[in-house]
């Protein structure tokens, strides 16, 4: 193991993967405050969902279709 310290450098290794985590901790994060069930600052909003799940009213079915 000590050889792979010979090709890097281990401050730079080092520093390099804790900005990648950082990066990865941030979108993942960032990814589930965009979400409606995740969303921990505002709270799912359930009002806008069940409306969004509302089935159309069809004005179709109601029309009596007459002839002479």
């Amino acid at each position: 193991m000590w050889r792979i310290w010979r090709l890097f450098d281990p401050l730079r290794a080092m520093v390099a993967q804790g900005v990648f985590l950082f990066g990865i901790a941030v979108m993942i994060h960032l990814i589930l405050l965009s979400t409606n069930k995740f969303n921990w600052l505002d709270g799912p909003k359930k009002a806008a969902v069940a409306s969004a799940n509302a089935p159309m009213p069809t004005a179709v079915a109601s029309l009596a279709i007459t002839t002479k």
